[in-house]
C-alpha cells in the first residue's frame, strides 16, 4: 500500500464561509500516483468543518444559515467566558473536522453535484491547514 499525505494552506475572508476545495484533493490525487484506494481529508483546527455537498452559491449560503440557527452565537455557551467562539467549535464537532472519499482509476468517488468544501467558522483566518492523505494502490 502507497501513501501520499499533502498539506494545503488557505486564508478566510470571513467570520463565516464556505471555500470549495476539490481541486486541491484531486490535485493531491493526481501528485499521488495512486489509482485505487481512498482520500481523507482533514482540517487539524477546531473551529472549521469539511463537508460534501453541492458548491451552489444559495445552498452555501444556507450551510452558514444553518449553523447561526441551530448553534447560535451569543446564547451563554459557557466557552464564550474565555473566547467568543463557542459555537464555532461546537459546529465543528457537529459537523466534523474530516472527511473520507474512495478513489476509483484515479478519480474521486463523488457524484455528480458533489464537491469536498472547507466551512469556516471563526474567521478571518490567515492559515488555515487542510491535510489530504491518499491510500491505496
Amino acid at each position: 500500500m502507497k501513501v501520499y499525505m499533502k498539506e494545503v494552506i488557505l486564508s478566510t475572508k470571513k467570520r463565516m464561509e464556505v471555500i470549495k476545495i476539490t481541486e486541491h484533493v484531486n490535485q493531491a490525487v493526481k501528485e499521488s500516483g495512486i489509482s485505487d484506494g481512498v482520500v481523507i481529508v482533514h482540517a487539524p483546527h477546531a473551529t472549521v468543518a469539511i463537508l460534501i455537498n453541492e458548491f451552489e452559491p444559495r445552498l452555501t449560503e444556507d450551510y452558514v444559515e444553518w449553523v447561526r440557527k441551530y448553534v447560535p452565537v451569543g446564547v451563554g455557551w459557557k466557552h464564550d467566558e474565555i473566547d467568543d467562539n463557542a459555537y464555532a467549535h461546537i459546529a465543528s464537532a457537529i459537523i466534523g473536522p474530516s472527511r473520507i472519499i474512495p478513489l476509483s482509476r484515479g478519480r474521486l468517488l463523488l457524484g455528480t453535484w458533489q464537491d469536498i468544501m472547507l466551512l469556516e467558522l471563526d474567521g478571518p483566518r490567515s492559515m488555515r491547514r487542510i491535510v489530504i492523505q491518499v491510500m491505496g494502490n
